[in-house]
C-alpha cells in the first residue's frame, strides 16, 4: 500500500526501527491488507473511421446515440475488423476506471466484479479489456458467460462527427450467486455506480447490486455510489434519496448530477443537504474546482490554516483540517466542508473530460484504505483514537483527488497508466505534508 500524496521527507510504511513498543504489534499483523471492490457493467469502449454509407448501412443516426441489437453489434463489429477501421479499443466503465485508478496510485489490490466472456480471443474487444486493466486488479471473481460483455462504439464519419453504437450484450448478467461475502466483508469500501439499478426487469444485475450491498451492511462495509449522470438522477430524485439515506455511505457526483438530486445548482449546498443522507460527499464542479462534505467529532474538529471562504455557507472551510467520520460513528457530529480550485488553474489544453471525476474518486478511495490498512497494522497509533472514515483531512483529500483529475484531464485516456509524477520543486509544501 502506497500512502497518498507525495511528502517532503521519504517514509516507508511499515516501520521496524522507530518505536520498539509497537514494533511486537508491526510483527504480529505485517501481513494485514486492505483492498477496494466493486462492482461494474464491464463493456469496452470502440472507437473506428466509417463512412456515412456505414452509418446508414446499420440503422444509425448521424451525431446521436442508439442502443443496438446483439446480432447488429455482431455484424458491425465484424466489418471493423474485416477492413481494418478499429483505431482504438479501450477497457471503460465508471467502476472499472476508478478501480484501475485506484490501483495504480496505491500500488495495491482491488476486487472487480462483473461478467466477462468465457472465451476471449486474442486481440478481441474483451482481451483488449483485461490488457487494458491494472493488474493489481483482481479479476479473478469475474462471472463467464458465453456472449459479449458490453460495447460502446464510436464512429467517426466522413466530417468528423461522431455516432454512438451501444451494445449492452450480456454485462447485465451478474448473478447474486457470483457475489462473494468473503470478498465484500474484507473490504474498505464497496463502490457502486447508479446504473447497475436501471437494467431490465429480466436481468439480475439489480439483484446481485443489492445482495452486495447486503453484504456490506452486515460487516459495516462503507458503500461509494457514483451517480452516473444528471439523467438517470432527473428521472426519479426522491428515489434516489432514499437509496442514499438506507443503504450508501459516499455519494460521488457532478454539480449536474447534485442539482438533479438536490434542486440545487450550488455544488455546496447540492453537497449540504447530500449530508442528510450519506457520510461522505465528493461534488466535483468543472472549472470551479471540487467540492468535499462530510461530518466530524465535535471534540475533534480542526481549524484550517487556509483563506477563510465565502458561500451559501459563510466561512464554511473553517474546519476543512478535520478528518472525516461516519455519522454513526460521532457522538457530536460537526458538518465539514472544504474547496479546492483546479490544480494550476487546470490543464492548457483538456485531452479529455471523460474519467476525471473517476479520478478523484479513485484518490478519495485511495485515502478512505490507507486509513484501514494503518488502523489494521498499528492499532494503537494516535491516528485512530476515534473511528474515522479517511486517513487524512479534507483540505489534504481535496488536494489530491484535484492533482488526480488534473492528470485525467491532461491525457487521451480516462485510465491512468502510472501514479502520480514526483512534487515539482515550484510547490511550496507536498501534497499530503501535515
Amino acid at each position: 500500500m502506497k500512502f497518498p500524496g507525495q511528502r517532503k521527507s521519504k517514509h516507508y510504511f511499515p516501520v521496524s526501527a522507530r518505536d520498539p513498543l509497537l514494533q511486537p504489534v508491526q510483527q504480529e499483523s505485517e501481513t494485514a491488507t486492505s483492498w477496494i471492490a466493486g462492482i461494474d457493467q464491464i463493456l469496452v469502449d470502440i472507437e473506428a473511421k466509417v463512412d456515412d454509407a456505414f452509418i446508414a448501412r446499420y440503422g444509425l443516426s448521424a451525431g446521436h446515440s442508439l442502443v443496438i441489437e446483439d446480432d447488429v453489434a455482431e455484424a458491425l463489429y465484424a466489418e471493423l475488423t474485416r477492413d481494418n477501421l478499429i483505431t482504438h479499443q479501450f477497457a471503460g466503465g465508471t467502476i472499472g476506471n476508478t478501480l484501475h485508478n485506484y490501483s495504480v496510485l496505491a500500488d495495491d489490490r482491488s476486487v472487480l466484479l462483473g461478467v466477462m466472456c468465457s472465451n476471449v480471443q486474442i486481440g478481441s474487444y474483451a482481451y483488449r479489456y483485461l490488457c487494458n486493466t491494472s493488474s493489481r486488479t483482481d479479476l479473478n471473481y469475474l462471472q463467464g458467460v458465453d456472449g459479449a460483455i458490453g460495447r460502446c462504439f464510436t464512429l467517426i464519419g466522413e466530417h468528423g462527427e461522431r455516432t454512438f453504437a451501444i451494445s449492452p450484450g450480456m454485462m447485465n448478467q451478474l448473478s447474486r450467486e457470483s457475489i462473494p461475502e468473503e470478498v465484500v466483508a474484507g473490504a474498505s469500501a464497496l463502490l457502486l455506480t447508479s446504473y447497475l439499478l436501471r437494467c431490465k426487469p429480466d436481468e439480475p444485475m439489480a439483484e446481485a447490486t443489492m445482495q452486495a450491498i447486503a453484504w456490506a451492511k452486515k460487516h459495516n462495509v462503507p458503500v461509494v455510489l457514483t451517480l452516473g449522470t444528471k439523467y438517470v438522477i432527473g428521472d426519479n430524485p426522491q428515489f434516489w434519496r432514499d437509496f442514499l439515506r438506507d443503504h450508501v455511505s459516499v455519494v460521488a457526483m457532478n454539480e449536474e448530477e447534485g442539482e438533479a438530486l438536490t434542486g440545487f445548482s450550488d455544488p455546496l449546498q447540492a453537497a449540504n443537504m447530500a449530508l442528510d443522507w450519506v457520510d461522505l460527499v465528493l461534488c466535483t464542479a468543472g472549472p470551479n474546482g471540487l467540492y468535499m462534505a462530510g461530518y466530524t467529532e465535535e471534540e475533534g474538529k480542526r481549524k484550517t490554516q487556509h483563506p477563510l471562504l465565502p458561500g451559501a455557507i459563510p466561512e464554511f472551510n473553517q474546519y476543512e483540517f478535520s478528518r472525516a467520520m461516519r455519522y454513526q460513528d460521532c457522538e457530536q457530529p460537526r458538518r465539514i466542508f472544504s474547496h479546492i480550485a483546479p490544480y494550476m488553474g487546470g490543464p492548457e489544453k483538456i485531452m479529455n473530460t471523460n474519467g476525471a471525476g473517476d479520478g478523484a474518486l479513485a484518490a478519495l478511495l485511495h485515502d478512505i484504505t490507507a486509513n484501514d490498512y494503518h488502523r489494521l497494522n498499528v492499532p494503537n497509533s494516535s491516528k485512530h483514537g476515534r473511528r474515522y472514515l479517511t486517513y487524512s483531512s479534507l483540505a489534504q483529500v481535496c488536494k489530491y483527488a484535484n492533482r488526480v483529475s488534473y492528470q485525467v484531464l491532461n491525457q487521451h485516456s480516462p485510465r491512468l497508466t502510472r501514479g502520480l509524477p514526483e512534487r515539482e520543486d515550484s510547490l511550496e509544501e507536498s501534497y499530503w505534508e501535515r
